[in-house]
């Protein structure tokens, strides 16, 4: 069967890539640590050594609107385009090609059915910054292939956080069942308090620092449970009118199970939180020295 050898949920700022090209003279004062953290985070996939990646994501109006959108959409193509050309032009992301795990994207399908997600599929998905500027941080390299799964946080009416999280609990069960001898690891990425286009967007810091600092403890902790008895999709209207992409957070969640992150870390920048977590299913299945690094923060 294949493995699972780590879990990501992290936070996808389209400015990184661009932040992080710039001289020190011209860079702003925030990017030498941002560029820290983020070098620290790749590390935690590069050391679990992946063969391929399921990416979790949101498409931002650019492939799904209003006239057919689906909840939950699976990629099943051999390669996809990226990234959409005001991302290009407003972000400075490049143009990519990524290669597909056709394989992969069709055993999910087919389990999912059987495990009651009716998931949608797109033989011809072209994705935006929401997987690209994960891929950008901790695999630069670019060369896995991956499973894209876009989920509707955007577009009313939108599943409720419950489900974000059983679709999490499925995509652990589908991977532990798949019958392959790869290495897989799933990387997801959502929003912690975030306004779009609204009268908070550029503040000193996200939105509501309260919600961030209690989301990152519910994420960081694996609490599950005290996240879904404060989180519902009117509460999320309040931190900010993009919140609701904190249930792809809540997926993850559900990926990794009701335990505490093996890695957790954060930054709050000038208008939002960053934020980066792993879990390691099994530290068997990592180089010797990271499973002893986990024993010992835990001892």
């Amino acid at each position: 069967m294949a493995r699972l050898v780590a879990i990501l949920a992290t936070t996808h700022h389209p400015f990184y890539y661009r932040t992080s090209k710039l001289p020190p003279d011209q860079a702003p004062p925030f990017a030498a640590e941002w560029i820290r953290k983020v070098e620290a985070y790749r590390e935690t996939l590069t050391r679990s050594r992946p063969d391929v990646l399921v990416m979790v994501g949101s498409d931002h109006f650019h492939q799904l609107w209003l006239d057919n959108m689906p909840q939950f959409l699976v990629g099943k193509a051999p390669y996809y385009d990226a990234n959409w050309e005001n991302e290009q032009r407003e972000f400075g992301l490049p143009k990519m090609l990524l290669k597909g795990n056709e394989a992969l994207s069709a055993y999910m399908l087919r389990e999912g059915l059987d495990h009651g997600f009716d998931l949608a599929f797109s033989n011809e998905l072209r994705i935006d910054h929401s997987i690209t500027c994960p891929i950008i941080t901790v695999r630069p390299e670019a060369d896995l292939p991956i499973v894209p799964i876009y989920t509707n946080i955007f577009a009313p009416p939108l599943p409720r956080p419950e489900r974000f999280v059983q679709l999490g609990r499925t995509i652990r069960a589908i991977i532990d069942a798949w019958p392959s001898h790869l290495r897989v690891a799933v990387i997801g990425t959502g929003h912690l308090s975030l306004e779009l286009g609204g009268p908070r967007q550029f503040g000193p810091t996200g939105p509501d620092p309260e919600f961030d600092a209690r989301a990152v403890e519910w994420i960081a902790e694996g609490d599950i449970d005290g996240c879904l008895a404060n989180v519902t999709l009117d509460s999320l209207h309040a931190p900010g009118n993009a919140t609701h992409g904190f249930m792809d957070f809540m997926l993850m969640m559900g990926v990794a199970g009701n335990r505490p992150a093996d890695y957790a870390d954060h930054l709050s920048l000038f208008h939002t939180m960053e934020a980066y977590f792993t879990w390691y299913p099994d530290p068997g299945l990592l180089d010797s020295g990271i499973a002893a690094d986990r024993q010992e923060s835990h001892a």
